[in-house]
């Protein structure tokens, strides 16, 4: 990186939501990501553009890329094939305390958590929930309306529709609507996992969800599901019978990348999470810094000589 302008920070809402990787070794080459394949031919990974970089099997990472993850904040996510499992990501700058003791008091406190949970519900179906209701309750009247909505799309796309049904351990077995949900929703988890990691919060602190490594993975995910990956699934389940999974994951990529998903991502986590009521703890004095410090604003910013 000597002689290089140093790395300028791109607002994580404007960049390329995620990029998945397979059977390459990721590098830097002048300064920039490199996917060299066994064959050496070099893929260019523009710097700082992409928030997360998704690594299937086959994929090895030097150190320098991992370096340079860490300074552009890059999130880096080891996944299976198609990203339908994560098994261990990095933290470029997230991991914050004063984020992680705010979600925690948050999911701890029972007035704040059940505020947080109806916010998820208005944003989810458009409406408030009925008042006085329980945390419990609530997760059965939505319990009811996932049903329903499911029921509604199924026919819209005219797909035979039982139920969700589904067993990791088994796959085959899933008939191919169930097939393609459980594809198009892992594709989503991954990338509201991503953006859980990037705005500091912790995956496994949930709301709705609870005693799960992946709860407000889950509670985030199951705002969008339906206006976004529920369709296409349905979509692809009523005309495809072969090379599902792959289908649906790169629908699910093509949709991501024009919706532009961690621009609505990581405001609304914000947004449920003010719901609670609490006031956000300012970061420690003592809290390490950001990988790449935003220079000082003169306050011109915007304006046309």
């Amino acid at each position: 990186m000597n002689g290089l302008p140093p790395p300028k920070p791109i607002m994580m809402k404007e960049r390329v939501s995620m990029l998945f990787l397979e059977y390459g070794e990721l590098d830097v080459l002048d300064g920039s990501f490199v996917l060299v394949d066994k064959t050496g031919i070099r893929t260019q990974i523009p710097v700082g553009s992409v928030a997360c970089l998704l690594l299937q099997p086959g994929t090895r990472v030097s150190h320098a890329a991992v370096v340079l993850a860490s300074r552009v904040g890059c999130l880096l996510v080891w996944v299976g094939e198609a990203g339908v499992r994560v098994y261990a990501a990095g933290q470029p700058g997230g991991a914050r305390s004063d984020r992680l003791l705010y979600q925690a008091k948050l999911a701890l406190d029972p007035t704040a958590r059940l505020n947080v949970v109806r916010r998820m519900y208005k944003i989810r179906f458009g409406e408030d929930p009925p008042a006085r209701r329980s945390i419990e309750q609530l997760r059965g009247i939505e319990g009811a309306r996932v049903r329903a909505t499911y029921q509604l799309l199924a026919a819209k796309y005219g797909i035979k529709w039982t139920r969700r049904n589904y067993n990791p351990d088994h796959w085959d077995l899933s008939d191919t609507p169930n097939k393609c949900l459980s594809a198009a929703t892992s594709c989503l988890y991954g990338v509201c996992e991503a953006a859980i990691l990037a705005a500091g919060y912790a995956p496994a602190i949930g709301f709705i969800h609870t005693g799960k490594p992946l709860s407000f993975v889950y509670d985030v995910a199951d705002m969008f599901k339906f206006q976004t990956v529920v369709p296409i699934a349905f979509k692809i389940a009523a005309k495809e019978t072969t090379d599902i999974e792959r289908k649906v994951r790169l629908a699910c990529r093509d949709a991501f990348r024009e919706w532009k998903v961690l621009n609505d991502i990581i405001p609304f986590i914000d947004e449920v999470l003010a719901a609670g009521g609490l006031d956000i703890p300012k970061a420690h004095a003592e809290a390490v810094p950001v990988a790449i410090p935003e220079k000082e604003k003169t306050g011109d910013d915007g304006h046309r000589s």
